[in-house]
């Protein structure tokens, strides 16, 4: 098989998806196990500012390259290419050291004022390195976009992964005798070790390659450097503004819900404990639909943008209709699960069936969830990013009030939190909507893309609420009840929503490109 062919490339583009996302959702169940919920939450305190600190190093420079090289490897301009890349990554070395030094520097303040929890300091200090070696990796990956090579993204990603979750569970199980905290640092330094060996294989890629691609002649001019700086800061500036504001408002998560615990009457302790057990269990579970929702989000920004770009009304409406269609079928009976199943699924699964009531109360809202990424993707297919942004900042404002007050009510605590999260989904789903509706003139079949479907779900739940029931269905083993649950429920309601006309067999097809399509991805 050529190595370079589109068949070739696909396969790899699948394999490492399918890879990275089983092995990621393995090392969640492990870790909790390992680490324990006390553990998982010392570490989700950490990480949404140590993504913070990564978006401001980077400041949207590997969009930027992107981009840029792009525009000159279209133009024939390779040498262009090239010297876009190294100014870039003189600029991320620049900017990651520097951003790196001031993060270490500001490790007192952020434990006095940030910090729900003062254990967190040698996680911190251990994801610091990180900084850099991630920045770096973004460049290289930024150039390898542009140039359309997506398999040494893909390539690095799988061993990224495969050394962090090694690495990560070697060194937590190592640490754990010197204490929970200690050990989750062991899982941090398995996220740095990870990253290193990304970076070493991608750079060694690029150097067997790059004679290629700068040493090749070129008909065009080379920009100046000072025209070419003010170019990468004009496209990056934007990126960075969204994605700062956007990680900070979730960054805001890791700082005030362990304190609102507090409030309530936990201690600290048992406050990083339940913490824990709602990113690690109750999310994690939630979350499993994105592999679909995330993946048609990104296939949506493409294929909306060009039906906009040949201003075909018609044709984005049909494929927004289709999107979210596609996505209420293949999400809703994952709601119903996770609503009637959540104690045995975070039991079996993680060990903590305890979870289950606020994975509940988060499957309520979970539809709006999943919705909002595709609609997320369609607004930026129709090319008015800042419109999902400004909704996010929206609905945020309420999730950050409401987890305020409704975390600090001592018969709510955790469950408060889920429920303002299930608000803050509603709202942004809602007001993508109706953007939406406002650009497009898009008008649901809310028959068949809402009721049907609903219909459907109401029939899986009847079954599966039967089957519990059922006194030879509690004699069989927990696992094998769990799984036949999900089995079953997934086939009735199929077989429900083929029979009420929501699903035509045709329609499975498209269904089942969707799917490869996520797993590509």
């Amino acid at each position: 098989m050529n190595r370079h062919s589109v068949i070739y490339g696909t396969m790899v583009l699948l394999v490492a998806g399918l890879f990275n996302r089983l092995l990621g959702f393995f090392y969640q169940v492990t870790l909790i196990r390992f680490i324990l919920p006390e553990g998982v939450g010392l570490f989700n305190m950490v990480y949404p500012i140590y993504n913070l600190i990564l978006v401001i190093a980077t400041a949207g420079i590997p969009v930027a390259i992107s981009i840029l090289v792009a525009e000159e490897t279209a133009r024939g301009n390779l040498r262009g290419a090239h010297q876009v890349f190294k100014i870039c990554f003189i600029i991320l070395i620049i900017s990651s050291t520097f951003t790196t030094i001031l993060s270490f520097l500001g490790t007192p303040w952020l434990l006095k004022y940030v910090f729900p929890n003062p254990k967190v300091f040698f996680i911190y200090l251990s994801l610091l390195p990180a900084i850099i070696v991630v920045s770096l990796c973004s460049a290289f990956r930024g150039y390898f976009q542009g140039l359309q090579q997506m398999v040494p993204t893909a390539v690095t990603q799988s061993i990224e992964q495969l050394v962090r979750v090694t690495a990560g569970l070697l060194f937590a199980r190592f640490f754990l005798p010197q204490g929970i905290e200690y050990a989750a640092m062991g899982a941090a330094l398995g996220v740095v070790i990870g990253e290193i060996s990304g970076l070493i294989i991608i750079t060694v890629i690029y150097l067997r390659k790059r004679s290629r691609f700068s040493l090749s002649d070129t008909l065009y001019y080379v920009s100046p450097q000072g025209n070419l700086i003010g170019r990468i800061f004009k496209l990056a500036f934007p990126v960075t503004l969204i994605r700062v504001v956007s990680t900070f408002l979730v960054s805001v998560d890791a700082v005030l819900i362990p304190q609102r615990l507090q409030v309530c009457g936990m201690d600290l302790t048992c406050a990083t404990a339940v913490y824990g057990q709602f990113e690690g269990v109750s999310k994690s579970l939630l979350y499993i639909p994105m592999i679909i929702t995330i993946s048609m989000a990104t296939a949506l920004i493409p294929a909306v943008s060009d039906a906009s770009a040949s201003k075909n009304i018609k044709l984005i409406r049909a494929r927004t209709e289709e999107a979210i269609r596609i996505t209420l079928i293949t999400c809703l009976p994952v709601m119903g699960i996770l609503i009637l199943l959540a104690e045995e699924l975070c039991g079996l699964i993680f060990g903590y069936p305890e979870a289950g009531t606020g994975l509940k109360i988060l499957a309520m809202g979970g539809i709006f969830f999943y919705l909002q990424q595709i609609t997320t993707g369609i607004l930026q297919g129709l090319g008015k990013t800042f419109y999902p942004f400004r909704n996010l900042v929206g609905a945020s404002i309420f999730k950050i009030v409401g987890i305020y007050y409704l975390t600090g009510i001592p018969h709510l605590a955790i469950n408060g939190t889920a429920g303002a999260l299930v608000v803050s989904y509603m709202i942004m789903a809602l007001l993508n909507l109706h953007d939406i509706h406002r650009l497009t003139g898009l008008r649901l079949n809310i028959d068949k893309i809402i009721i049907r479907p609903l219909i459907a779900v109401a029939g899986m739940g009847w079954l599966l609420i039967a089957l519990q029931s059922h006194t030879y269905w509690n004699a069989l083993s927990e696992p094998v009840a769990v799984t036949g649950a999900v089995v079953i429920g997934f086939i009735g309601y199929s077989l429900l929503l083929m029979a009420n006309g929501g699903l035509e067999i045709k329609e499975l097809q498209r269904i089942k490109d969707i799917l490869f399509f996520s797993i590509r991805h």
